[in-house]
């Protein structure tokens, strides 16, 4: 058995056991957009001194976009612009940067982060990115609101005021679920997406991380549930977060690719990850991987 053998037999395996996997059998037509993957990368993800290098690299790379930090990114604005002008890059989702926390119960805490991710989003929008990604409440943010159904209606009624403000910007809000290591809330997308749904904007959206998604029990079924509101995936690899590829035969995202493709997803699979080897080989290697299996998928 090859390796191709080997991945498609892995896939079939996994698509079967999930809840969803009737659901596959049942939609066998797949729309034509979001058939290319997209790939994005994080602002160190790439090898070179400066960010100038890493964008060369990036480009004979064939990456689509950058991903960069919301921290400072309103300072930024003119830097990122220099920089992408001219270039085949895009800008696809910011990540967070934001102070504070919107679960927060200190209203000094909340403020800071409304007046902060304001920022951002604004920043976000004249960058032409996807979006800023958000994390309602990391486990070593405290005090935070508890996790009731109370909580979830006021997330939601500020979700709905962000994703508003998000689309003056021309750019959305977007709720990133997390392993349960992490945070103890919204751990999954299905949640996120619901939560997407009820805040009533077309400015709130979610993502998958193939990494914290451990929590899920089918990454098809996790991508599926997000439908419409799925706007970034993260990436990496599935046993120590290092770049794909590098825990082996654990890094197999064909399961979930499956999904995006028939979900039409058209916007970016953005790496998150650090490595132990050389960039300058594990970065490729990483890229490879992914292509090769979303040919597959």
């Amino acid at each position: 058995m090859d390796r191709r053998e080997f991945l498609l037999g892995a896939a079939g395996l996994t698509l079967a056991a999930s809840p969803l996997g009737v659901l596959s059998c049942s939609t066998p037509h797949r729309s034509e957009k979001g058939s290319d993957l997209k790939l994005s990368f994080q602002e160190k993800t790439a090898p070179g001194k400066d960010l100038n290098e890493r964008l060369d690299y990036m480009e004979a790379l064939g990456i689509a976009a950058l991903e960069p930090g919301g921290r400072g990114l309103a300072d930024r604005v003119n830097e990122l612009q220099q920089a992408l002008r001219g270039r085949d890059i895009k800008t696809s989702a910011i990540c967070a940067g934001f102070e504070g926390f919107i679960l927060a119960e200190d209203p000094a805490v909340k403020a800071a982060f409304d007046s902060s991710i304001r920022d951002i989003i604004a920043a976000a929008g004249e960058l032409g990115s996807t979006g800023v990604i958000m994390v309602p409440v990391f486990n070593h943010q405290k005090p935070a609101l508890p996790h009731t159904l109370q909580t979830r209606e006021y997330l939601c009624e500020q979700m709905h005021e962000l994703g508003e403000y998000a689309l003056k910007h021309n750019t959305t809000v977007i709720l990133e679920p997390l392993n349960r290591k992490e945070a103890h809330y919204l751990r999954q997308v299905a949640d996120a997406a619901a939560i997407c749904r009820d805040s009533k904007s077309a400015g709130v959206k979610c993502m998958g991380d193939f990494w914290h998604m451990q929590e899920e029990t089918s990454d098809y079924a996790a991508f599926i549930s997000a439908g419409e509101y799925l706007q970034h995936v993260h990436v990496a690899s599935r046993g120590h977060r290092r770049m794909p590829g590098e825990d082996g035969e654990l890094d197999n995202y064909i399961d979930g690719m499956r999904a995006l493709k028939q979900l039409g997803y058209d916007k970016y699979i953005s790496f998150e990850c650090g490595t132990d080897g050389d960039r300058n080989q594990t970065v490729p290697a990483a890229v490879e991987l992914l292509r090769s299996q979303w040919k597959l998928a």
